[in-house]
């Protein structure tokens, strides 16, 4: 030790006897002098046996580390105590910072050791389950010593990348907008029902553990002893405990007592395509990974292989008919979420997503899912097209097929496809495809309205009472051109009843639209199912039909900027506030009555 004395920075741990480490124990018992923060003296004082106490409040961490060195320069052994770990938003660096504007060297001034805690990512990750399992981030949000506008740019950062991430200090008497900004920005990347934990005094004698959502986070208490975390993308609620999984599942059955890959096979480039060195063995630029046959198959491989081929297929669309996304790339589109999202029934996935071969047919084969596939031909797993799924509709008003539009929908489909009609007066057409592009121009050329499935902007309309009462078809029509098959955050209908009658429940809609005695009202923010379904909130009377397209536009753009991944438009509609100008308006609250007669 060098004679001028000896600096102890020790981290503590949450705070609970068990939980502090021997090394912290014995050098809390060596030190002469003990200084800290108020609160954390407190915790510690049944360990101590006498020593000198300095003890501080508040923003006094600098006199604090300047007591410390100037008593180690004297000599004597401090220790500087800090919840947690201490290098981790705890007194270590601080100390350093004090010796290194003193001149300081490790050669010949006071010795410094650091004494490492449990941190609080860590403890409170313990009590929740396992939710930092996978890259996990840590961000303070006080402002007090960083400019807020660096914490934002953090924040961001983190939240796009998809880290998990655990967030100190978030809130204080004084500091109550930083925890509410933060969520706002979260919100923008993550789906709002994302898992977030929130434990207040970890393994303390008031220990709070909360679990909750992303979205209602805010409504529980959260304060400055409150660690909150926030999981990724993957990270779920299981039996109220919070797991991140690894990712495990992509290589191994976790339910399987014998394992596809053998030990030495389990690491080997083939067996990961998603990792780099399969990136670099692809023959050449641009190249779907390899997906391997047999025991190295996975979901995961062929999803990939998907996407990939479908962003392909946008892409070639894309540079024969350049401008707005064309049915064809809006289509291929539809494929890659359908292949990543798994959305069809057991049965048909399995037909579709390719089953394992024999093992006659891939015994010390590897082979390339699609290979000699010509360019531009989409495949699924194990060389077999890729399953194509597109709505098909004979016009936005219009409910009647043409018997050379059944025969071609009955053509298409074979006895492979799928054909499925749905209340959306709309049938969904599944087929293996090889050239979605070609068969999406046969479908046009049938005069189809051709749109993509998933999270999309659909436009329908009434029948127009058999097109006898056709004056707002002109609008039905641009509304479809315009806004038809747009990405949207969730799947959102607007629809159009050319009548006072609204027979087709338009009102019903997320967006509802009434053609009225020459006029159109507009109703936002309707749910159609579930046990609270209710009809859209009116929010204009007599709009005149050169103004009605703009205004839904700009309903439809606000919606796209603001709204979060998968949140319906009647949440969003709901938490903003106002959209395009219309305030939302809370429902009355409905009243009980109890009849005499019992009815």
């Amino acid at each position: 030790m060098s004679p001028l004395g000896k600096l102890l920075v020790i981290g503590f741990g949450p705070g609970d006897m068990e939980h502090i480490t021997k090394r912290a124990l014995d050098a809390l018992a060596e030190s002469e002098v003990i200084i800290g923060y108020n609160t954390y003296v407190d915790l510690i004082r049944p360990l101590l046996n006498g020593q000198e106490i300095v003890r501080t409040g508040m923003t006094e961490e600098v006199s604090r580390a300047q007591e410390a060195v100037r008593q180690a320069e004297m000599g004597k052994k401090v220790a500087v105590i800090s919840s947690g770990d201490a290098g981790v938003y705890g007194m270590a660096g601080l100390v350093y910072e004090v010796l290194m504007q003193k001149g300081w060297r490790r050669e010949d001034g006071v010795e410094v050791e650091v004494v490492p805690g449990i941190s609080a990512i860590q403890s409170c990750a313990s009590l929740l389950g396992a939710p930092v399992m996978h890259d996990a981030c840590t961000i303070s949000l006080s402002d007090h010593l960083t400019p807020w506008e660096t914490i934002v740019k953090r924040v961001e950062a983190a939240a796009s990348a998809d880290f998990v991430i655990a967030l100190y200090n978030p809130r204080s008497g004084r500091r109550t907008r930083q925890i509410v900004e933060t969520q706002s920005i979260l919100l923008r990347y993550r789906d709002p029902q994302t898992p977030v934990g929130l434990v207040k005094s970890a393994y303390r004698e008031r220990q709070q553990v909360i679990v909750t959502t992303l979205e209602d986070m805010l409504n529980h208490d959260i304060g400055m002893l409150t660690t909150v975390i926030i999981g990724n993308s993957s990270t779920t609620v299981y039996d109220g405990l919070i797991v991140t999984p690894r990712g495990y599942q992509r290589k191994y059955t976790l339910d399987a007592t014998e394992q596809a890959l053998k030990p030495h096979q389990r690491l080997r480039t083939e067996a990961e395509p998603w990792s780099l060195g399969a990136q670099e063995a692809a023959p050449q630029a641009g190249a779907a990974p390899t997906t391997p046959a047999g025991p190295f198959a996975s979901g995961a491989a062929v999803a990939t292989q998907v996407r990939s081929q479908a962003m392909a297929a946008v892409k070639a669309t894309t540079a024969v008919q350049t401008g707005a996304a064309t049915p064809a790339s809006l289509a291929a589109e539809a494929l890659s979420r359908l292949a990543v999202g798994g959305k069809l029934p057991g049965a048909a996935n399995a037909r579709w997503s390719g089953q394992a071969p024999t093992a006659e047919s891939t015994a010390g084969t590897s082979a390339v899912a699609g290979a000699g596939a010509p360019a531009g031909m989409a495949t699924g797993g194990f060389g077999k097209p890729a399953l194509f799924e597109v709505g098909v509709s004979p016009g936005v008003g219009n409910k009647k097929f043409t018997a050379r539009q059944m025969a071609l929908l009955a053509e298409v489909a074979g006895d492979d496809g799928e054909l499925e009609y749905t209340p959306d007066h709309q049938i969904v057409l599944r087929v293996p495809c090889a050239d979605p592009e070609e068969l999406v121009g046969r479908l046009r050329d049938e005069r189809f309205i051709v749109m993509p499935i998933g999270d999309v902007f659909k436009v329908k309309a009434c029948d127009f009472c058999n097109m006898e009462k056709d004056d707002a078809v002109p609008v039905a029509e641009h509304l479809q051109v315009v806004l038809g098959g747009l990405q949207a955050p969730k799947e959102t209908s607007i629809a159009l009843n050319g009548c006072g009658m609204a027979c087709y429940g338009a009102v019903l809609e997320d967006i509802g639209i009434v053609y009225r005695k020459g006029g159109y009202d507009l109703f936002l923010g309707g749910k159609k199912f579930g046990r609270n379904a209710h009809a859209a909130q009116p929010v204009a009377e007599g709009i005149p039909g050169d103004q009605i397209t703009d205004i839904v536009e700009n309903v439809i753009a606000e919606y796209k900027e603001k709204g979060h991944p998968n949140e319906r438009f009647h949440k969003f509609f709901k938490r903003v506030g106002v959209v395009a100008g219309f305030r939302h308006e809370d429902a009355p609250a409905t009243v009980e009555v109890n009849a005499v007669c019992g009815d």
